[in-house]
């Protein structure tokens, strides 16, 4: 599984349309883009990493209020074992009447064969 996967499966239940990288096609009133960003091998006393850490932002876009969707993607992740990272407002954007706030989390994942 990838954080990708994990993120999609995991998110889908909160039902807010969601899609990897940018929104294709006409944005909905509220959309979460998922950006993948680090593929990363932590600390390890022999060269032979079992695990790696995954990280990804969440980026949250609505025309209402964020703090409902953004408690509700919060809960999600914790529950599911995700570690966040970082949490922050980015600001309103006049030209598309969008609140923009992202959410960095990462998930370890052991190396599959």
């Amino acid at each position: 599984m990838t954080i990708l996967e994990n993120l999609n499966t995991l998110l889908a239940d909160i039902g807010v349309p969601i899609e990897t990288g940018g929104f294709s096609g006409k944005a909905p009133s509220e959309y979460i883009v998922i950006v993948p960003m680090t593929d990363t091998f932590h600390l390890h006393a022999d060269n032979a990493p079992n695990a790696e850490v995954q990280d990804a932002r969440l980026s949250i876009y609505t025309q209402g209020n964020y703090k409902k969707l953004k408690n509700s993607i919060v809960k999600a992740l914790l529950g599911d074992d995700f570690t966040i990272t970082d949490r922050r407002y980015i600001g309103f954007e006049t030209d598309t009447g969008y609140h923009h706030y992202v959410v960095d989390t990462e998930k370890n994942y052991e190396l599959e064969d």
